[in-house]
């Protein structure tokens, strides 16, 4: 009996602590951005542990070392990461160099479909080849470079009639490239509420992506393409054209004429505190920015106001945002795959909205009453309607570097002109795209 009794609580010893494994083995490791978004992303995924037991745990990351951290990780086959929320200019390693799962496959066996997402999203966020039936993630934060604005400044009938005065209109949201240069120019340096002021923030920083992000919201205005639509990686005459260096010499010039003193090496965080310090009427920054803004204590509760890109000689806006992808390495792909799968449901898709991240998914964005729901929704559906991106080629850290350098040189450096640094921004591509075989 002894013996039986011994026998009996060994057996129940042994399942308990099994259980305990197998429960403590039921997570996953989510990486992103450490920004705003993936605050709300942790408070709407309280919802799936309470769904299906599995623990959400998260690696969030700072933007200036957000790529670094996760391109190390994916090339050297970590398994840190079960989910990867990654830029859209990844999804062509993801999928070239085996990084990310197929999900094909998957979308097909859980009734998934991407007709369900916003057309440009699904392009931009999940496909390679660029335009395939290929998917390898799904779109998850939707994003383009806008622009806030001080529409309590805007709205002072002092300053409408200077500016009426000055310039001929009236003192409103910029529908043109020309009228925003008119808007930062009328604000620089001038004393308002008993401070001086300044015109705008724009992107000017070296070391990642910022800079050139910010001139290709100018460049894509302008009609810029990076290569002749009818013979891939052919860039004479279109990364060079005179659209491009105009539309660079006029970033230039609003950053020589409309920016805060110092202003030379600044991104996401720079431009806000900026504005949210009361330097400037105007800042360039992301959508996923815009709830924060629209609810801080110095800069929001109606003191914004928030527009898509202007258009010049075309329409265009940079894209941001990033698409949801299960990493090949992680060994836990089965639960990841749930993830995924809860996450793209309508009901999640329209909460993840509320809680602040920006839905892909059309039930949310055809919504009768999405464009009244936030005060930045109108300006997030025009910029998601003529967003452009920048390459995804699996080479696209080699291309990105080449472009900060040329155009930081020339609209921050002052060296050069804006047709020399398109013409050497082309050398430097085509030698990037020579030693990858594609010319």
């Amino acid at each position: 009996m002894y013996a039986l009794k011994s026998v009996l609580a060994l057996l129940l010893f042994s399942t308990v602590t099994l259980t305990g494994i197998v429960a403590q083995d039921r997570y996953i490791t989510l990486g992103w951005a450490a920004w705003d978004p993936a605050n709300a992303l942790v408070e709407l995924s309280k919802d799936f542990t309470k769904e299906t037991g599995i623990e959400m745990r998260y690696e969030f990351v700072p933007w200036p070392n957000f790529a670094d951290r996760m391109l190390n990780e994916l090339n050297s086959g970590g398994k840190t990461f079960d989910v990867l929320i990654g830029d859209s200019q990844w999804i062509g390693a993801g999928a070239v160099y085996g990084h990310y799962v197929k999900l094909n496959d998957f979308f097909d066996k859980e009734g998934i479909t991407m007709d369900d997402f916003f057309d440009p999203t699904v392009y931009a966020y999940s496909t390679w080849p660029k335009g395939s039936p290929n998917y390898y993630a799904l779109p998850a934060m939707g994003d383009a470079l806008a622009w806030a604005y001080r529409k309590d400044w805007f709205a002072k009938p002092d300053l409408q009639k200077a500016f009426n005065d000055e310039y001929g209109y009236s003192l409103g949201v910029p529908t043109t490239w020309d009228q925003l240069y008119n808007v930062c120019k009328f604000f620089q340096g001038r004393v308002v509420d008993g401070k001086k002021r300044y015109g705008v923030a724009i992107n000017t920083e070296r070391g990642s992506e910022g800079i050139t992000m910010g001139v290709t919201a100018a460049m894509y205005a302008w009609g810029f393409q990076y290569e002749n639509p009818n013979k891939p990686y052919d860039m004479e005459g279109f990364v060079n054209s005179d659209r491009a260096v105009e539309a660079l010499e006029f970033y230039k010039k609003i950053y020589q004429e409309c920016t805060p003193p110092g202003h030379s090496d600044a991104y996401m965080e720079a431009n806000l505190d900026a504005y949210k310090s009361g330097q400037v009427a105007m800042q360039m920054n992301w959508y996923a920015f815009w709830p924060g803004v629209n609810k801080d204590p110095d800069v929001g509760g109606g003191k914004s106001g928030f527009f898509a890109n202007p258009d010049q000689k075309a329409k265009g806006a940079t894209l941001g945002g990033q698409g949801m992808s299960v990493v090949k390495y992680s060994d836990k792909q089965d639960l990841a795959l749930q993830y995924i799968k809860w996450f793209s449901k309508p009901e999640v898709q329209a909460k993840w909205w509320s809680l602040g991240g920006y839905s892909c998914h059309k039930s949310v964005l055809n919504d009768p009453g999405f464009v009244n729901s936030q005060v930045y929704a109108q300006g997030f559906l025009d910029s998601m309607g003529k967003v452009k991106d920048f390459w995804q080629e699996p080479t696209f850290v080699e291309l990105m570097l080449a472009m900060q350098k040329r155009v930081h040189d020339f609209v921050v450096g002052d060296k050069g002109t804006a047709k020399q640094a398109m013409d050497k921004l082309i050398e430097d591509w085509t030698e990037t795209f020579e030693a990858d075989g594609k010319l």
